[in-house]
């Protein structure tokens, strides 16, 4: 189902402006790998962010998200400095989420069009106080906001209609791999978590209090049928352990082989695949390796490798 994009930057560049179209591309070519924005000294000496987001993609193509919001702004309109705007990148790399400098939340299909969701789509906040996290097929966006307890948002990135919303004492650990659900974790006032399944709508759909063995190893990712999870416990031996919501019970744990890096993300990329993000941070560099794992077998596939751009203050990796 996956097509090839773009032959060229060029091609690229000017498909940013064409008109909207959705496209799947193989996750070897072109499609996003990361987003990027540039670090840069102040008078102190001190890192900030500087300059606009860049998109790498796949193939090695680099081209500035030249709409979007680099330095975030506060709930007034004015620069941060120490602060990015928030982006997210869908796990398939078609689909991007981020502020506009006009101040609306937009997600940009890769070479077709652009949704702005509407003007009051979300309260009045600073840029800083808001995290974007997009399903995988970008499909379904996810806005979080810190410092002030606020329900977490879910819309339809096809319309900017707003689907449902989550309480706001919940951490969004991500949707599932389908992106009908959400999962999310509370903690209660004696250090217990329970993992908590709702759809997209906001329904309630599955609680449980999963054993430590899961609740101490976050991330946790939600399979297409909206009850297993999947996590990583890392360590000499690492291990992928599969957790079923509904029966509450650990359904498997394969012992699995891994390269160095801890893990950043963890995702459901088909029926028997997750997918695993490791990130190195060197002195001088961020290596990022992307591992596939069988989960029948525990097998361990590396399919991709690469080193994120040396002046980048941060950046936002596609998911699975």
């Amino acid at each position: 189902m996956r097509t090839k994009i773009f032959a060229t930057l060029a091609v690229a560049l000017a498909a940013l402006a064409a008109a909207p179209a959705m496209a799947h591309a193989d996750p070897h070519h072109d499609s996003i790998r990361y987003a990027s924005i540039k670090s840069c000294a102040d008078k102190d000496e001190q890192p900030r962010p500087c300059g606009g987001w860049r998109l790498v993609l796949h193939g090695g193509e680099q081209m500035t998200l030249r709409d979007a919001q680099g330095v975030a702004l506060d709930a007034k309109g004015r620069p941060t400095r120490d602060f990015p705007a928030p982006i997210a990148v869908s796990g398939n790399g078609q689909r991007i989420a981020y502020y506009t400098k006009t101040g609306r939340l937009a997600v940009r299909t890769l070479g077709g069009g652009v949704t702005l969701l509407p003007k009051d789509a979300l309260p009045r906040v600073g840029q800083n106080e808001v995290t974007l996290v997009l399903s995988d097929d970008g499909g379904r966006l996810a806005v979080i906001f810190s410092n002030k307890p606020r329900a977490t948002l879910v819309f339809d990135t096809a319309t900017g209609d707003r689907l449902g919303t989550l309480p706001s004492d919940l951490g969004l650990q991500g949707f599932s791999a389908d992106g009908d659900e959400v999962l999310a974790t509370f903690e209660d006032d004696e250090s217990v978590t329970d993992l908590i399944v709702y759809s997209d709508a906001g329904e309630r759909l599955h609680r449980a209090t999963p054993p430590q063995v899961v609740a101490a190893n976050g991330p946790q990712a939600l399979a297409a049928d909206g009850r297993t999870v999947a996590n990583l416990v890392q360590g000499d031996k690492p291990e992928l352990v599969l957790y079923d919501l509904e029966s509450d019970q650990v359904t498997d744990r394969k012992k699995i082989k891994l390269p160095a890096g801890d893990l950043d993300m963890i995702d459901w990329t088909g029926d028997t695949q997750v997918t695993l993000h490791l990130t190195r941070h060197l002195s001088n560099s961020t290596k990022v390796t992307i591992v596939q794992i069988d989960t029948r077998t525990g097998a361990a596939t590396i399919r991709d490798r690469y080193t994120v751009l040396k002046d980048t203050f941060v950046f936002a990796a596609c998911g699975g």
